[in-house]
C-alpha cells in the first residue's frame, strides 16, 4: 500500500512548490496569463521574419517542446530547421525537418529537402530538387535561402562562378531582404571568391563588373598583390576600388587596406571583449567582466587594453568588424551565449582574428582555424566522466537517464561516445519528459522489467515460495554506473525513486548541474557516493584557486562562480600570451594559442586541440558524508 502511494506523495509535493518565483502584482499592474500556442508561434514567426534570428530560435524551440501537438507544430519545425541549416548546425536541423512532415509538397518543404541533400552530399538530387522551384514563384526570403543552397551545391560540383551567379541574381533582384540575410549572401559569395585561383577571381572581376560581387572580387586581387610583395599594383588597385561609387560590403575592408599600404599604423596591443552588459544577460555578462578585470590586475593591468562592447541588441558581425578594424584589436574574447558566439566566430574566421569564444554550443571551434573556445562543454564533461568512470573504477557498462529536451539528447550522446571510445557500452537509456515528477515507468524500463506491472502483486503461492528460495539475488540492472544528466532539482526527485522501485547500490553519474547545496539538503543519502565534474570547484584544495578565490573575496565582497572564474582564467591566457615580445601580429597570437599547453587555470589545466577546442583537467567530485569534495 505504501509503495503505491509514494508516486502520489512524489507529484504533491513537487505541485507544491512553485515552478518559479511568483507573481507580483505591482498597483496598476494585471498578471499575465500563459500564452496559447497561436500566440508564441506568432512571436517566434515574427521574430524570424523581422531578422531576430536568436530570438525566433527560443521562442519557436520553447513552443515546440511546450506545444508538440498543435496544428503549428510542423510548420514551427520546419522554421527551426532552417534557421540550424543557415547556422551550419545540419544535425539539428535534419531533427526538425523530420518533424515538418505534414507540410510535405510546399515550396517551403521541398526547398528544405533540396537544401539539406546538398549539405549531406547528395548534390546531384539537391540541386535538381532546387531548380524545380522557381524564384519568381518564392517570397523573398525563400529566394534568399535557395541561392545559398545552390551556391553551395554548385561551388562543391566545381563550378563556382555559376554558385556566385545564383547569389548575384538574388542581390540584384531589388528583394527587401533583412539586412542579415543580405551580408550573409554576400559573406558566401566572398568565400567562394576566396576560394579561386588567380584566373578565375579575374574571370569573377570581370564578369561581375560593376556589381557588388565584382567589387569583392577586386578587393581580393588587391589583397593577394599585397601578400605578394607588388605593394605599388596594390595600391593602385585599391585606390581605384574605392573611386568606384558601386556600393558593396567590404568597403571598410579596402579603406583599411589602403592604410596599410600607405604605412598608417595597423595593430593595436588590445583585445576586443564582446559581453551582454545590459538586457536579461546583463548579470552574467559582468560576472565574466569582473573576473578578467581580476586577471589584468593580478598579471599586469599595463599589459594590454580590453575593450569592452555591450552586444545585447547589436548585430555581432558588425562589433566584430568594428573591433577588428577600427579598434584594430589582436585578438577577440566572448559572446558567452550560442548563437551570438556562432555569428561573432564566424565574423573572425574571416576577418582573420583570433577569438577565444566563452560559448558552449557544439561546432563553435570547426568554423576555422582562427577560432578557439574555452567552455565547460557537455563533450568536456562527458570524456571527464567517462575516463573516471572506465579507466579508474573499471566500469565498463552504463545506463543512461535523461529528459527528453536538448540538453538530455546531446550529453547522452557524447556520453554513449567517450564511452565507446574507452571500450565500455551504454547498454540501456530511457528518458522521461521535463516536466516529469513520477520516474517510475523509466526506472522499471531500466530495471527490465513491465512498467504496466502492478507494484504489488500480491502474496507468493506456496509453490512461488518454494521456487524463490533456489533464486540466486541478481543486480537490479545490468549496468555498472548510472548516468542522470539533469539538473539538482530534478535529480532531488529522481534518487529518492531509484531504490523504492528497486534500483539499489548502482553509483549514480552527473553533469555540473549537481554541484547544487539544494541537491544534498533534499536528496541526502539518496545521492551519497555520486560523481561529477565541474569546471570550477571554490573549495579546492588547489593552491591557485584558493588565492583566486581570496583575490575575488577581496575585491568583490562575494565568492565567485565559474562566470569568474572563466573570465579570469580567459583573460590570462590572453595575458600570458601578450607579456611576449615575440608577439606582433594576428597570427602571432593564433599559433600562440594553438600551441598552449596546461595553462594552470582555476577552471582547469588548458590544452588546445587541434580544432580549437579547450581539453581541460576538470575538476572530479564526489558527494561523500552530506559533503562535496574534490576527489583527482
Amino acid at each position: 500500500m505504501t509503495r503505491c502511494l509514494l508516486p502520489l506523495l512524489f507529484s504533491l509535493v513537487f505541485l507544491a512548490l512553485p515552478a518559479s518565483l511568483p507573481a507580483v502584482e505591482l498597483p496598476g499592474s494585471v498578471v499575465s496569463r500563459p500564452q496559447t500556442d497561436r500566440e508564441l508561434f506568432q512571436d517566434g514567426l515574427k521574430a524570424w521574419e523581422e531578422g531576430r534570428q536568436d530570438e525566433a530560435l527560443q521562442r519557436l524551440r520553447g513552443f515546440v517542446i511546450r506545444y508538440p501537438d498543435s496544428v503549428y507544430a510542423p510548420q514551427a519545425a520546419l522554421l527551426l530547421a532552417r534557421i540550424f541549416y543557415l547556422n551550419d548546425s545540419f544535425d539539428e536541423a535534419r531533427l526538425y525537418f523530420d518533424r515538418a512532415a505534414q507540410r510535405a509538397g510546399t515550396p517551403e518543404f521541398e526547398l528544405m529537402q533540396g537544401a539539406l541533400a546538398v549539405a549531406d552530399g547528395r548534390t546531384a538530387e539537391g540541386l535538381g530538387r532546387l531548380r524545380t522551384l522557381a524564384a519568381d514563384d518564392l517570397a523573398p526570403r525563400d529566394r534568399f535561402l535557395r541561392a545559398r543552397a545552390l551556391a553551395r551545391g554548385l561551388t562543391d560540383s566545381g563550378r563556382a562562378l555559376e554558385g556566385l551567379l545564383a547569389l548575384h541574381q538574388v542581390l540584384n533582384r531589388g528583394d527587401d531582404l533583412p539586412a542579415i540575410d543580405r551580408r550573409a549572401l554576400e559573406g558566401q559569395a566572398y568565400d567562394i571568391l576566396q576560394q579561386l585561383d588567380d584566373a578565375v577571381l579575374g574571370e569573377a572581376a570581370f564578369m561581375f563588373r560593376g556589381t557588388a560581387l565584382g567589387q569583392s572580387a577586386r578587393l581580393l586581387q588587391a589583397r593577394r598583390l599585397y601578400a605578394a610583395g607588388r605593394s605599388d599594383e596594390a595600391q593602385q588597385q585599391v585606390r581605384s576600388l574605392i573611386a568606384d561609387p558601386v556600393p558593396f560590403a567590404y568597403r571598410r575592408d579596402a579603406v583599411l587596406l589602403l592604410d596599410r599600404l600607405t604605412g598608417k599604423p595597423w595593430l593595436q596591443r588590445a583585445v576586443g571583449v564582446m559581453l551582454p552588459l545590459s538586457g536579461r544577460y546583463a548579470t552574467f555578462g559582468e560576472l565574466v567582466r569582473r573576473g578578467m578585470e581580476l586577471a589584468r590586475e593580478v598579471y599586469g593591468r599595463d599589459a594590454v587594453r580590453f575593450i569592452y562592447t555591450d552586444i545585447a541588441g547589436k548585430d555581432v558581425s558588425l562589433e566584430v568588424d568594428r573591433l577588428a578594424n577600427e579598434e584594430r584589436v589582436m585578438a577577440l574574447a566572448g559572446p558567452i551565449t550560442g548563437g551570438r558566439a556562432m555569428e561573432a566566430a564566424r565574423q573572425a574566421q574571416y576577418q582573420q582574428v583570433p577569438i577565444l569564444s566563452l560559448a558552449q554550443r557544439e561546432g563553435i571551434p570547426e568554423l576555422g582555424d582562427y577560432v578557439f573556445r574555452d567552455s565547460l562543454t557537455s563533450r568536456l564533461q562527458a570524456r571527464t566522466l567517462a575516463r573516471y568512470a572506465v579507466q579508474e573504477r573499471g566500469w565498463t557498462a552504463f545506463g543512461i537517464l535523461r529528459p527528453q529536451s536538448r540538453l538530455g539528447e546531446e550529453f547522452a550522446r557524447v556520453f554513449s561516445e567517450e564511452v565507446a571510445a574507452l571500450g565500455g557500452l551504454v547498454i540501456d537509456e530511457e528518458a522521461y519528459s521535463p516536466d516529469a515528477t513520477d520516474f517510475r515507468r523509466q526506472i522499471r524500463l531500466l530495471m527490465g522489467e513491465d512498467p504496466e506491472a502492478p507494484d504489488d502483486p500480491g502474496p507468493l503461492s506456496e509453490e512461488e515460495q518454494l521456487e524463490d528460495l533456489f533464486v540466486p539475488d541478481f543486480p537490479p540492472v545490468d549496468f555498472d554506473a548510472l548516468f542522470i544528466p539533469d539538473y539538482a532539482d530534478k535529480v532531488e526527485l529522481i534518487a529518492p525513486q531509484l531504490p523504492f522501485y528497486g534500483i539499489e547500490g548502482v553509483p549514480l553519474l552527473g553533469i555540473n548541474g549537481w554541484n547544487d547545496p539544494d541537491l544534498l539538503r533534499h536528496a541526502g543519502r539518496y545521492v551519497e557516493g555520486a560523481i561529477f565534474p565541474d569546471g570550477f570547484f571554490r573549495y579546492s584544495s588547489y593552491p591557485f584557486v584558493q588565492d583566486f578565490v581570496r583575490r575575488y573575496f577581496e575585491r568583490y565582497g562575494e565568492e565567485p562562480s565559474i562566470l569568474e572564474a572563466q573570465g579570469f582564467d580567459v583573460a590570462g591566457i590572453l595575458l600570458s600570451i601578450f607579456d611576449r615580445p615575440d608577439i606582433r601580429t594576428r597570427e602571432d597570437v593564433r599559433l600562440a594559442l594553438s600551441q598552449l599547453r596546461n595553462y594552470p587555470g582555476v577552471t582547469g589545466a588548458t590544452s588546445f586541440d587541434f580544432n580549437g577546442e579547450a581539453d581541460k583537467l576538470l575538476f572530479l567530485l564526489q558527494i561523500q558524508k552530506s559533503r562535496i569534495v574534490q576527489i583527482n
